[in-house]
């Protein structure tokens, strides 16, 4: 059924409470394989609870569940889920995210680009509390077989890498069992647990959730270049170029100026095969 644009964007926003403790930030920075040294006091900022700090995009699991998929069901949208792909994600943090917490969850569809043979749906998602805006999440969504509908086509442009050599490069190696444990944090979707339906997918193996990519990638900015201090990110944002196979090494390149760091990830096994493209994190 073709998507009805005009009653997905002019829908009233979707509402809901969600809550998160302290285990639940643990749990998510576990899964990106925060705590591999249990020694090194860096790592221990993220995974003990007397002086736990908050990645940012823990706003994309907060509640336990993945709030872009209100998308999918918002009036006017009816789709096949195994068309659906995850083409980029975008985080904006009002003020740091506390460990433990009560908000205001809402949701609309923003936008909806006509592709051609396929459509991109732009959710947005904000959350709030008592002390006002916590976080603004874009994500958005290829939607195969949906487009052709005479709609705009929406942003098309890359983002150019700077010409010289990255200033920082990091390898960050994954495990087999990673999405196992980060899609406890949320991510239900079989394609990264369950060896049968990733195959009908077309993949070998379940595959690494992009979301947990994206965490890995700004825990590597946050490390090497912020000092640890999650405080300083106000966004990250980034396109979802191809996928991981858990037990792969991610290689981090980064190009820093005043208040932004842009980055690509690689996998290193499959000749440096893009994994992140576009993106682009901005910092204090």
């Amino acid at each position: 059924m073709p998507i009805d644009v005009a009653a997905a964007v002019g829908a009233p926003p979707a509402e809901t409470s969600i809550s998160w403790q302290h285990k639940d930030v643990q749990l998510y920075h576990l899964g990106l394989g925060a705590g591999t040294d249990p020694l090194d006091p860096a790592e221990l900022r993220y995974t003990l609870e007397d002086r736990l700090t908050v990645l940012p995009s823990f706003a994309t699991v907060a509640g336990g569940g993945m709030a872009m998929m209100d998308g999918l069901s918002a009036p006017g949208v009816d789709v096949d889920l195994m068309a659906v792909l995850h083409a980029g994600q975008r985080v904006e943090v009002h003020r740091p995210i506390p460990s433990g917490g009560t908000a205001t969850q809402t949701s609309r569809v923003v936008a909806v680009h006509d592709k051609g043979k396929a459509a991109v749906l732009v959710l947005r998602v904000e959350a709030a509390d008592a002390d006002g805006p916590l976080w603004t999440c874009d994500s958005e969504l290829y939607l195969r077989g949906e487009g052709g509908f005479g709609g705009e086509r929406g942003p098309s442009g890359r983002l150019e890498l700077p010409d010289r050599a990255p200033d920082l490069t990091a390898d960050r190696p994954t495990t087999p069992g990673q999405a196992l444990l980060y899609r406890l944090s949320g991510d239900w979707n079989p394609l990264h647990s369950h060896p049968e339906f990733a195959a009908l997918a077309g993949f070998d193996r379940p595959i690494l959730q992009g979301l947990c990519t994206y965490g890995i990638a700004l825990k590597t900015v946050v490390d090497r270049v912020l000092d640890g201090a999650t405080d300083r990110v106000r966004s990250c944002a980034t396109r979802f170029s191809g996928v991981v196979v858990p037990g792969e090494t991610l290689r981090v390149r980064m190009w820093t100026s005043p208040g932004r760091v842009q980055l690509t990830v690689t996998a290193v096994e499959r000749d440096d095969a893009d994994v992140l493209t576009d993106t682009v994190v901005e910092h204090d």
